[in-house]
């Protein structure tokens, strides 16, 4: 995998919106399905779905700047922070950190990005 910030021209760069536009198509119509799915879920089920698919790319992110993280305390950590029942589980300050991080780029994600959230 090529980072964007090793490619020639970062951070100005091109595309061909042409070129996207069956990807972005295919992207909806699945982004549609998955919508549809999760509203014939329980509570409990989609709270689960959530946890599963923030603590997922937490650990992923972190991998990519070499962090191992424990999946399972970034999990009680995301419970934790979305005011969810949890193991009680001692979490580090890493997976705290993380799970901090993830619900508040969840909850926040259609905010404009301003300097003091950078």
């Amino acid at each position: 995998m090529v980072w964007n910030w090793t490619q020639h021209g970062w951070p100005h760069f091109a595309f061909d919106p042409v070129a996207l536009e069956p990807l972005e198509r295919r992207f909806l119509l699945l982004t549609g399905e998955v919508i549809g799915a999760v509203r014939h879920v329980s509570d409990g089920e989609r709270d689960l779905l959530r946890i599963e698919l923030l603590s997922d790319e937490a650990v992923k992110t972190s991998a990519i700047e070499g962090e191992t993280l424990d999946r399972l305390s970034v999990q009680s950590s995301l419970r934790r922070q979305l005011g969810l029942d949890t193991d009680n589980r001692n979490v580090k300050p890493k997976e705290r950190g993380i799970a901090e991080m993830m619900v508040d780029l969840y909850r926040s994600w259609a905010d404009p990005l301003d300097a003091d959230t950078l």
